[in-house]
């Protein structure tokens, strides 16, 4: 079985209600809240999990709070000069 997502024209909701009805012995609709809020959630979701794998594995190095602070400090008062 296959999920993907599908955006369908609210004109149209009707006649694709209808479709699926007639092949619903193929066709499974479910809501997912998660989409609901945020239509990227997924996607999301696997890019913060790459993100983590890699400052575990040491691929990407995570800096401290200070360090992260003294760095925009820095850069705002380079773009004063």
């Amino acid at each position: 079985m296959q999920t993907v997502a599908v955006q369908i024209q609210d004109g149209y909701m009707k006649k694709f209600i209808s479709y699926v009805n007639s092949h619903s012995e193929n066709i499974t609709i479910t809501k997912d809240s998660n989409l609901e809020y945020d239509p990227y959630f997924y996607e999301r979701k696997k890019q913060l999990q790459q993100d983590i794998n890699d400052i575990d594995n040491g691929k990407v190095k995570m800096i401290n709070n200070e360090d992260f602070w003294d760095d925009i400090d820095s850069f705002t008062q380079s773009l004063q000069k």
